[in-house]
């Protein structure tokens, strides 16, 4: 085994994606459900490298000694300008990634639970970004917050008419609306860079947009894991 072998690990609320890097390869990806998550999930002689928004699954990992990424580790982002207190390590990996993968200034769409958008400028600032609700979570939240509203099918078309029904009627609401959504905050995070962004989208919902949505580019589905292995990387003497 390679000294320069770590597994790459980017824990989620719904998922968890991993893959063991090799002198800076990626192999093959994994998902499994992050509430199935432990310590022995992921080979026990690797060491690890996690991106987690679940303090609860993270704890399970401990006694693995696992290299987080958080807004303190080394990077080439200059996090100054925003409130790193809250900042998910999703995110962070995510911003990372871009940096390493793409021509700046880009933003990053990240399509899984929430859409998260992490804006990076030219000069290499993370600006922030935004988060919104995904079309899972829009679906189970008229499904549980209603008392008739039934737990939408997931689909990759979105009706191009008023819906004549109660299942076309929330086809429209819940997708067409999460299209508008990303188009306005595109709009909105386009005009403070000036034009000049490219829009990279990841994640597991991210087909959906890049159909719908001119302009997008595909980041791959391991962009946020390219983040960790950057992260570590960069920090590994330390």
């Amino acid at each position: 085994m390679s000294k320069r072998t770590v597994t790459l690990v980017n824990i989620g609320n719904t998922n968890t994606q991993y893959a063991i890097a090799e002198d800076g390869v990626i192999g093959e990806l994994r998902c499994c459900p992050t509430s199935e998550v432990t310590a022995t999930t992921f080979p026990g002689a690797i060491p690890l490298a996690v991106a987690s928004v679940v303090p609860s699954v993270t704890a399970k990992l401990s006694g693995r000694n696992p290299f987080l990424v958080n807004s303190k580790i080394k990077s080439r982002l200059n996090w100054s300008q925003v409130d790193v207190s809250t900042l998910g390590a999703d995110r962070i990996a995510n911003a990372i990634g871009l940096c390493e993968s793409f021509t700046l200034p880009a933003v990053c769409i990240d399509c899984g639970t929430a859409i998260t958008f992490e804006v990076v400028d030219g000069k290499g600032n993370f600006l922030g970004g935004g988060i919104a609700p995904g079309r899972m979570l829009l679906r189970r939240s008229l499904n549980s917050y209603t008392a008739q509203l039934p737990l939408l099918a997931m689909s990759d078309t979105v009706p191009s008419v008023a819906g004549k029904n109660t299942i076309d009627a929330m086809g429209l609401g819940i997708d067409g609306g999460a299209v508008g959504m990303v188009k306005e905050l595109m709009r909105i995070i386009g005009a403070q860079l000036g034009g000049a962004a490219s829009f990279v989208v990841t994640g597991g919902d991210a087909s959906f947009f890049i159909r719908h949505i001119e302009g997008l580019i595909p980041g791959g589905a391991d962009l946020t894991l390219r983040g960790i292995l950057a992260a570590w990387e960069s920090n590994y003497e330390s």
